[in-house]
């Protein structure tokens, strides 16, 4: 069965720091190009950074008009393509507003957290996918702040390793996470 056009989010602000307190982090070069070359290899439609503070949207911008206008887009034209799935948002609801335009609809956040102790299951998301325009929602630093759970979305179950230690690069994640929902349903 089909698809729906599926957008990810990673959110800069609000997550918490390894104390719990609410914080915003700093965008990295790495996750930019990672995610969206990662995205745009197993078809997510939108990739969205949320970060509401000025110096990280001129960055974002710089990186990405580097590599799909400038020497980079010459050098790299892979490159520019992926991040031609990239949108900035100063806030989650900005993206979700944004890609509900994009679809004609509302769209479903699906929150992750490596300290999540339930959540629907890959199976269960996989099922959505095909049913609803999903933007799926990862946090830096040590996570999502509490007060996007407190919204009643639902949350995707943690990806467990193999011992007690649970805490990836966003970007391994979002890869894992690509894989397990979007390689089984056809876009």
């Amino acid at each position: 069965m089909k698809r729906l056009p599926f957008a990810v989010a990673l959110v800069h602000h609000p997550v918490v720091d390894r104390r719990g307190d609410l914080v915003t982090t700093a965008v990295t070069n790495l996750d930019v190009h990672d995610i969206a070359r990662t995205a745009r290899t197993y078809g997510v439609d939108r990739f969205y950074l949320v970060t509401p503070v000025p110096d990280q949207l001129t960055l974002i911008q710089r990186i990405l008009d580097h590599w799909r206008q400038g020497h980079g887009a010459e050098y790299n034209p892979h490159r520019g393509d992926a991040l031609g799935l990239v949108r900035v948002a100063t806030s989650l609801q900005d993206a979700l507003a944004d890609w509900g335009q994009e679809v004609g609809g509302e769209p479903l956040p699906v929150l992750t957290g490596a300290k999540a102790r339930d959540g629907i299951s890959y199976d269960a998301c996989r099922e959505l996918v095909k049913t609803r325009h999903l933007m799926l929602v990862l946090g830096t630093g040590w996570g999502l702040a509490p007060s996007l759970f407190a919204n009643g979305w639902p949350v995707l179950e943690p990806i467990r390793g193999s011992g007690d230690y649970n805490h990836l690069p966003v970007r391994a994640a979002a890869a894992i996470m690509f894989d397990r929902l979007l390689t089984a349903v056809e876009k």
